[in-house]
């Protein structure tokens, strides 16, 4: 084996140190060490927590879709897709299993008005719906339970983001916003 990093050719090369190959391409992408690490700042290492701050500011500057009685719907500042929003109690609770039964309720009323109006305005093929309960399951803000509402298309995933470090959203949050917040079911 030489020292060489591989030829380039686009067959599967045996990589000087990295061991004996086992028919797998690596995407290296050591960016993503930062938040793996908790590197990234969200706002909970300042004890100020983003999801208790967004219902005290208006629903155009904290992109609140809905104000319910026990939960609202933000859209996700980050989104992985157009329309990715969150479903969030206002209480600042970490489990799932610490909300009462009216927040619960709530919460799954407000996630299927959320899939309405998104159908509405949107059109997605389907949508990726769920809860990431702790650090170590995905949860960037843990420490305040919210539930996803991720619009999907045919083809949507691609490497743009992990090559590039780029994630196409072909909308401002602004105007999606605008367009949600009118089409969410009363």
């Amino acid at each position: 084996m030489s020292e060489d990093v591989g030829t380039g050719s686009g067959e599967l090369d045996e990589l000087w140190g990295a061991g004996t190959p086992d028919g797998f391409r690596r995407l290296w992408a050591p960016h993503r060490m930062a938040y793996i690490a908790g590197e990234t700042a969200t706002g909970e290492e300042s004890g100020k927590c983003p999801l208790c701050r967004i219902p005290t500011l208006s629903d155009e500057d904290g992109l609140v879709l809905h104000r319910g009685e026990r939960v609202y719907a933000v859209l996700n500042l980050h989104p992985y897709n157009p329309g990715h929003l969150m479903v969030v109690p206002y209480r600042h609770v970490a489990g799932l299993d610490e909300l009462d039964e009216g927040e619960s309720a709530e919460l799954v009323a407000v996630t299927q008005q959320a899939v309405r109006a998104l159908r509405a305005v949107a059109a997605p093929h389907g949508f990726n719906v769920g809860i990431n309960l702790g650090h170590v399951a995905g949860g960037s803000l843990a420490d305040h339970l919210h539930q996803h509402v991720v619009p999907r298309w045919g083809g949507d995933a691609n490497f743009i983001t992990v090559v590039g470090q780029t994630k196409v959203i072909p909308q401002l949050l602004a105007e999606t916003r605008s367009r949600l917040a009118e089409a969410w079911p009363s």
